[in-house]
């Protein structure tokens, strides 16, 4: 009988039999048995994820403990600090399919940056940052510190005053990781928008370039933050679109085994959601079993490619994890009568 404590995961298990929901749900179920195992899972996160707020998911899955590290682009992480701090100044543009250059035009003159069809402020969000970040640049080139990018977003997402919050800090993953102080890789970090403004610091000589720890030191961290997350059952790869925010991460278990020459578990989990359907020699786009033969995973890892929209796809599946976590007993019963109605209807083909 349904509950009404668990209305998307029951949702999904009665909804998502074929295609990619099929993918949807199986790739969730798997989620749910490996956190709920005691496993945990680290998330690579592509695309402008943050501008389309999937913090408002994101952010809780981090605090009920569903996240437990994360590779991220520069994009999205400073992104999701001008959802906190200029919320209320972003601009949509839901028809946005229909706009000529010279629309666009017109927005750039309203010092509106467009992504898709929302946009963000330029005075309100970059600006205002600016001002806090680049000083915490300079006070670290004269101290002769160095950390890792996210590391300065850390600090000023927690330093900034509930007063200057337009958005919904409940919504902020950059936030809610920040309080955790959950391991993190920003590979790439130069091609993003602060990227570029530390860059012409750099030019200037305001800043020292040595502040900010390099992508092989990222590699390095990783390599004792996977040590650590893959204890017990082992770490799962959630992954949203490709790019480097996937490929960086997921290298670390071969590096650690053939280049350390290190024991290593492989990744315990992989999932990918991505509207680019997977094509002959694109790494990004590869399929799970071509990882394989980079020893990334093993043809026992549980494997789910969902090609469809991330927006879409990711925040169900949050909600139905979130569900699980405050209802595990309910929630595990509707999974095996869903896998149990799945293995008669296999049966009944065969």
């Amino acid at each position: 009988m349904p509950t009404t404590t668990l209305p998307i995961l029951e949702f999904v298990a009665r909804n998502y039999k074929n295609f990619n929901a099929r993918a949807t749900r199986d790739a969730l179920f798997s989620y749910w048995d490996h956190i709920h195992s005691g496993g945990r899972m680290y998330w690579a996160v592509a695309g402008a994820m943050s501008s389309a707020q999937l913090g408002i998911t994101l952010a809780p899955a981090i605090r009920s403990g569903l996240v437990h590290g994360l590779s991220v682009t520069g994009a999205n992480l400073e992104e999701s600090l001008f959802r906190l701090v200029a919320h209320d100044s972003y601009k949509d543009f839901p028809e946005y399919r229909y706009f000529t250059k010279a629309d666009d035009t017109k927005i750039l003159k309203q010092r509106m940056r467009r992504v898709t069809d929302t946009s963000i402020p330029e005075d309100e969000a970059f600006r205002v940052v600016e001002k806090i970040l680049v000083p915490m640049w300079k006070k670290a080139t004269a101290n002769g510190d160095r950390r890792f990018w996210h590391e300065y977003f850390y600090e000023l997402v927690l330093a900034i005053p509930k007063s200057k919050y337009q958005g919904n800090p409940n919504d902020c993953w950059l936030l809610a990781a920040a309080k955790a102080n959950l391991p993190m890789v920003v590979p790439g970090h130069e091609d993003s928008t602060f990227g570029n403004i530390f860059a012409s610091h750099v030019k200037f000589n305001d800043c020292s370039a040595s502040i900010v720890k390099s992508g092989i030191e990222y590699m390095g961290q990783l390599y004792d933050d996977y040590k650590q997350l893959s204890k017990g059952k082992g770490i799962g790869f959630f992954q949203i679109g490709g790019g480097i925010s996937g490929d960086f991460p997921i290298c670390v278990v071969p590096s650690i085994k053939y280049d350390l020459e290190q024991p290593v578990k492989p990744w315990a989990y992989f999932c990918q959601i991505s509207d680019s359907t997977t094509s002959y020699g694109s790494y990004s786009g590869a399929t799970p079993n071509e990882k394989i033969t980079w020893d990334k995973l093993t043809e026992k890892t549980p494997m789910f490619v969902i090609e469809s929209d991330a927006t879409v796809v990711a925040p169900i599946m949050l909600a139905a994890l979130l569900e699980c976590t405050a209802s595990p007993k309910s929630a595990n019963a509707i999974i095996a009568a869903s896998r149990a109605t799945t293995k008669l209807s296999l049966a009944k083909t065969r």
